[in-house]
């Protein structure tokens, strides 16, 4: 098969571990910067230019879309699903994702245990919303942050409306969520690849941080999930309709509860934790569903 990466670094972790196992089960595998494509759109004949040459030979592609260029890389994604060329991950799925308020609603609507969640319209009520999710302490989060970006932990309530008073001033959008005392600065991580759990790991944050995100300085453990939170990590994609992703959870003394779900989820963290291969299921899942 022709594979088209879509990343706009090749010396990333997860483009490279891509690259050499698509290469190792005999794949053409390319990577392109999503930014350089122009989409060309006419009737019945919609087509990708990349540099010099059109898009019209590829087989399937995996969104490696960075959370900055999320609108122009989506866009890319969709022209290929007009090309019929098959994707790990669907543009609305990605774009889902990466809405917080967007994905939390959908998934309270399918059941899946998380925090309390409020979000409001620049609230100037600061106890009634800190009332609502049970705190001080709270969790403030900004709707579009990535690898701990936009997450603060507001220990007071003067803490809180500081944060918010901020936010609010930058027009910057943000959701007020629970603290889960318990978790202890931890989190897990579970590795979604065609609807399965291929890897799990436990991510400490270090000493005095509240974020686990490797990112940030965070280690990371193999661990095996108990039952329920592999039932949850794997509901929370089939929600989500994300059939490659990684689902956050937090372990808290009501059960699992998922943080996050994330589109295009790294690879070195999980593979060095659990030493498997999940760049490898990630293309023989492409085998297995490409039409």
């Amino acid at each position: 098969m022709n594979i088209v990466i879509l990343s706009r670094n090749s010396q990333l972790y997860s483009t490279r571990r891509l690259i050499e196992e698509g290469e190792n089960r005999g794949h053409d595998v390319e990577v392109i910067d999503p930014l350089k494509c122009d989409i060309i759109i006419e009737q019945e004949k919609p087509t990708i230019y990349y540099k010099d040459r059109y898009l019209d030979y590829v087989d399937a592609v995996i969104p490696r879309i960075g959370a900055s260029v999320t609108f122009y890389g989506c866009a890319v994604v969709r022209q290929f699903e007009m090309m019929n060329v098959f994707t790990t991950v669907t543009s609305d799925s990605i774009i889902r994702s990466r809405d917080k308020l967007r994905s939390f609603q959908r998934l309270s609507k399918a059941g899946v245990g998380m925090p309390k969640t409020v979000f409001t319209n620049y609230s100037r009520d600061v106890e009634e919303v800190l009332d609502h999710v049970s705190g001080p302490p709270v969790i403030i989060k900004l709707l579009e942050g990535t690898q701990g970006l936009g997450v603060v932990l507001a220990e007071s309530k003067n803490a809180a409306e500081s944060v918010l008073e901020a936010f609010n001033g930058l027009q910057a959008r943000a959701l007020v969520q629970e603290f889960i005392a318990e978790a202890k600065g931890a989190d897990l991580r579970a590795l979604i690849v065609d609807g399965q759990v291929v890897g799990a790991m436990k991510r400490q944050g270090k000493e005095g941080e509240f974020r686990s995100n490797l990112h940030r300085g965070g280690s990371a453990n193999l661990i095996k999930l108990s039952d329920d939170e592999l039932k949850l990590a794997i509901k929370a994609a089939r929600a989500l309709k994300l059939p490659v992703c990684g689902v956050d959870m937090l372990q808290s003394a009501r059960g699992p509860l998922i943080m996050e779900v994330n589109s295009t989820p790294g690879l070195e963290g999980i593979e060095g934790a659990t030493q498997k291969n999940i760049a490898r299921a990630i293309i023989t899942y492409i085998e297995r569903n490409r039409k």
